[in-house]
């Protein structure tokens, strides 16, 4: 266990030991209110209040704990006020002991979940490790910054994918959205990123390597081992990917759209999408779709960055419904270089859709960075 975890498992404990004042509070209040109350007054039953709210965020021995206080508390009002047999106060105590008993067996089943969710979480953040590994700030003539952004708080990784690849002659990006969600999602992105960083360097063009990405993605769908896919679902298992090809030597960069949102080129404070005139379906819809793949090419000179993103940030709603402008968003952004375009970005993204996003969203950013004379 890591010096981080050791703050995280000491600050989880010092809330909940402040928070254990509040039923502490609570008894000691009400004790005190019904020893002092008239003889028709009956205030015991509150004090059900003080196990169900500290089960709501301690574990059950402390819970059982705040439940026995509660019962002693009851026990000194009867004694005081009348006696321990009178049969009001009787059935006050049994009634205080059996609800603590829930209460104690509700905080132990909520202390249960609540391993079980570290446990996937910990289970998460190692797949995500794997399959979604962060991209070095410097490739060769390129620095590039990445972002990952779950939908669901508790989700590492879902189906945005992104990767880059060394060659000979430049570098090799790909971003890409699985559509769907779940296990299924992961597996279909880490399926294209393991196809991806074994052949980005071994294909000789960007045609190639496409052809083969999309060859690994159809043949996974059509996998007699696969579970089984009703015929008119087959059509919507796909991946959309926008894959570069940016020469160390070259001031341009070579793109294939497959049916992705054109990423945005930021030259000179302003933002113009690069737009394929040809642009290839999603990977995946070969089957469907018959097309001949052809890289198109952009001037991508030194200080230009390119931003590749998902659908996620442009379908982004705030609470009008209106989308994200990620162009407008951009603009005079991109001066102090990829990191701290998406350092923005994320938190413009965030303020927009209110801290709460609906689908998950990635972002790259590359920079082509001058020579040294």
């Amino acid at each position: 266990m890591g010096p981080g975890r050791l703050t995280a498992h000491r600050w989880s404990r010092e809330p909940r030991l402040v928070l254990l004042a509040v039923p502490i509070a609570l008894i000691a209040l009400v004790t005190a209110v019904d020893i002092l109350a008239p003889a028709s007054v009956h205030l015991g039953p509150f004090l059900v209040a003080a196990p169900a709210v500290t089960a709501s965020f301690a574990g059950p021995r402390l819970t059982a704990c705040v439940g026995a206080l509660a019962v002693l508390a009851q026990v000194v009002v009867a004694a005081l006020r009348t006696s321990l047999v009178d049969l009001n106060h009787s059935f006050q105590v049994i009634t205080l002991i059996l609800m603590s008993a829930f209460a104690t067996a509700f905080a132990s089943r909520r202390e249960r979940h609540e391993r079980q969710l570290t446990a996937l979480r910990s289970v998460a953040t190692a797949a995500q490790e794997v399959v979604l590994k962060p991209l070095p700030q410097r490739i060769g003539p390129l620095r590039i910054a990445s972002i990952y952004l779950a939908a669901q708080s508790e989700a590492q990784i879902g189906g945005d994918l992104y990767a880059a690849a060394r060659t000979e002659r430049g570098t090799r990006i790909i971003i890409g959205d699985v559509r769907g969600k779940g296990l299924e999602a992961v597996g279909d992105a880490a399926l294209l990123l393991g196809a991806f960083r074994g052949a980005a360097h071994r294909q000789a063009d960007l045609p190639a390597l496409v052809t083969f990405l999309e060859g690994t993605v159809s043949s996974d769908l059509d996998d007699p081992a696969a579970p089984e896919i009703e015929t008119e679902d087959r059509g919507e298992a796909f991946i959309t990917a926008a894959v570069m090809d940016i020469p160390d030597d070259e001031p341009v960069l070579h793109l294939i759209n497959c049916g992705h949102p054109p990423p945005l080129l930021l030259r000179g404070g302003q933002a113009g999408l690069l737009e394929t005139r040809h642009p290839a379906p999603p990977l995946g819809l070969t089957e469907f779709v018959e097309t001949d793949l052809s890289a198109e090419t952009f001037a991508f000179e030194p200080g230009d960055i390119a931003l590749l993103y998902t659908d996620g940030v442009i379908e982004a709603r705030d609470q009008g419904g209106t989308f994200y402008p990620l162009a407008e968003r951009v603009i005079g952004k991109a001066a102090k270089g990829p990191a701290a375009l998406l350092a923005h970005l994320r938190k413009d993204l965030l303020r927009h859709v209110g801290g709460h996003l609906g689908d998950d969203a990635a972002m790259v950013a590359i920079e082509r960075v001058p020579r040294p004379w």
